[in-house]
């Protein structure tokens, strides 16, 4: 995803707030509007690893395995190796995701 309005904003916010010297508020505006486009401060909220494999938080380990087990035969990057490089590119991300998940729920499930 590629934001741009965070740096916008920062730009006339700082212009504003700095009327004194406006170009130094612009700059640091842009700044700081850039670092909340990029998500350097971790705004976002972080996934629903159980959303990502199709299941709410009260899944057993049974049906957390079966939907991961499923997704993956789907999305391996194996199985879509003679597609095109757009579908295989899209299932490695999806793949990447569904195996992220998987692991945050592990370590969740863990504690």
């Amino acid at each position: 995803m590629n934001r741009w309005y965070g740096k916008l904003l920062g730009l006339i916010a700082g212009a504003l707030l700095f009327r004194p010297n406006p170009l130094f508020g612009a700059v640091v505006g842009l700044l700081v509007g850039h670092a909340f486009d990029r998500d350097w401060f971790r705004l976002r909220a972080r996934e629903n690893p159980y959303a990502e494999l199709g299941l709410t938080a009260e899944a057993s380990d049974a049906e957390i395995d079966q939907a991961y087990r499923r997704l993956m035969s789907q999305y391996h990057p194996d199985k879509v190796a003679g597609a095109a490089p757009e579908l295989r590119d899209q299932a490695e991300k999806r793949a990447r995701a569904i195996n992220a998940a998987y692991d945050r729920i592990r370590t969740l499930r863990r504690r």
